[in-house]
């Protein structure tokens, strides 16, 4: 499972929900001021005068930046009904400006020697362009034109509205464990916007069209709703000039504010098996409700992200030791928590029998570890062996040119600020086995959880 400050590459332009780094991160408001002498990847930041903020996060490793804008705005801000049309709009932007033709921004990019994508989540969406510093500001010119001139017409849009209708059946209708997670998720969330995949409804996509796209665009892109964050061999100094060139430029407009239904509460346990005999390796999965940094609870967040790395943080972890190791029944075990959504998060576990094991004594098993989690607590030792390794990571994650930039974007978007993360490390280490206790009692409550069972279909 992805862990704090471990940067996972961006996911392939076009690609659906949530698939950029899933880096779990950040601090919390609630929890205090960031330290003074708190420090992880010491960026420096200003705004410019239409609102964009801009961070900078130096790194003199190679001569070589990326370079990525955010916008606060991502599937779960759509309108009723246009399920798919933030990720719609993130294919649509590569389709050109009066400046330039469709494709002709990527190409330009690759001329030059970089490589660019882009990603869309419930809570953001992102474009971004690695390539020699002497190129960015080639890259800053056309990402600010494309912030507000993007041209489309029915030509273009509607054989992109193909590619994404050809996109969902190739990753979610032609793949059972697709399938499956997108039930889960629309069974985990009775009424947030969280239950609607990011990529859209079919019957939703195919009724997408130029209007509902450009009205998405002008209403949320804009450089007040937006975060640049330029990270690798420059300096704020020698960036500022370059930002209020290109993007200053681009004129400020109203956003609405960011609007979304609350969750009920749930009262009872749901439980979902879909069967395909195109699987060929069964599983299950559990997800729970759980609070993120910027929800109600969050002061449980910093101790669920230690408790998640003592329950799936590789082959030391509880669920890897104790189902795969010791009682030999698992092929795989892991857990995983969501700790940067906008709203409400999850807590997932997830587990795979070995050749000749039984599902339900699987099942079994993995939910005995929930209850001995409950009944025993952790101990001292485990927590501390967790707080070493994320915050090890956290050191770790100032190699990377890439990950300060990914991890301060995601940050950023969800209502977190850059003391915030620069806080981390700290707040991490004051995370105590009562506090991670409390937390495990407040999240692993069935009547807020979903089981998932993936089995071939000849499976009784």
């Amino acid at each position: 499972m992805p862990r704090l400050f471990r940067f996972v590459p961006a996911a392939r332009r076009g690609l659906s929900a949530c698939l950029l780094a899933a880096l779990i991160l950040t601090g919390l408001a609630a929890m205090g001021p960031a330290p003074a002498e708190a420090r992880v990847f010491d960026p420096e930041t200003f705004t410019l005068d239409n609102g964009l903020q801009v961070v900078v996060v130096t790194n003199r490793r190679a001569p070589i930046v990326t370079h990525m804008i955010w916008y606060k705005v991502g599937a779960a801000d759509e309108a009723a009904g246009e399920s798919g049309n933030a990720h719609f709009l993130e294919h649509l932007m590569f389709k050109g400006t009066d400046k330039l033709g469709p494709g002709e921004f990527s190409r330009i990019i690759a001329l030059n020697g970089g490589r660019e994508n882009a990603f869309t989540s419930y809570d953001y969406t992102g474009y971004y362009q690695t390539v020699a510093r002497d190129r960015l500001e080639i890259v800053m010119q056309h990402e600010a034109d494309r912030m507000t001139n993007l041209r489309l017409t029915d030509e273009i849009v509607l054989p992109e509205r193909e590619v994404i209708l050809e996109e969902r059946r190739s990753r979610v209708d032609n793949n059972p464990g697709g399938k499956l997670r997108e039930m889960m998720q629309a069974t985990l969330f009775l009424n947030h916007p969280y239950r609607i995949p990011v990529i859209g409804w079919e019957h939703e996509i195919l009724e997408l069209s130029t209007e509902t796209a450009l009205a998405f665009y002008r209403r949320w892109y804009a450089p007040n709703n937006a975060v640049l964050i330029v990270g690798g061999d420059i300096t704020a100094a020698e960036l500022r000039p370059l930002a209020e060139k290109h993007y200053g430029a681009v004129p400020a407009h109203a956003v609405p504010e960011r609007k979304r239904v609350a969750e009920p509460p749930q009262h009872a346990p749901r439980r979902l098996t879909l069967k395909s005999p195109q699987v060929s390796q069964p599983g299950i999965s559990i997800s729970y409700l759980a609070p993120s940094y910027n929800s109600a609870g969050n002061e449980h967040a910093y101790a669920l992200q230690v408790l998640d790395e003592i329950l799936g943080g590789g082959a030391t972890s509880r669920l890897f030791r104790g189902l795969v190791v010791e009682q030999a029944i698992a092929a795989s075990a892991g857990s995983g928590y969501s700790a940067t959504a906008y709203d409400l998060g999850t807590f997932n576990f997830s587990a795979s029998p070995r050749p000749g094991a039984d599902i339900a004594e699987l099942e079994a098993a993995l939910r005995a570890e929930i209850a001995r989690l409950l009944e025993g607590g952790v101990t001292g030792a485990e927590v501390a062996a967790a707080k070493r390794r994320l915050q090890a990571g956290a050191i770790f994650a100032r190699d990377s040119l890439g990950t300060g930039a990914n991890i301060f974007g995601r940050a950023l978007t969800t209502g977190m600020s850059v003391a915030d993360v620069e806080a981390w490390p700290e707040r991490i280490g004051a995370v105590t086995a009562e506090q991670v206790d409390a937390a495990a009692h407040e999240v692993f409550l069935d009547n807020r959880s979903v089981t998932g069972l993936l089995l071939p279909a000849s499976t009784e």
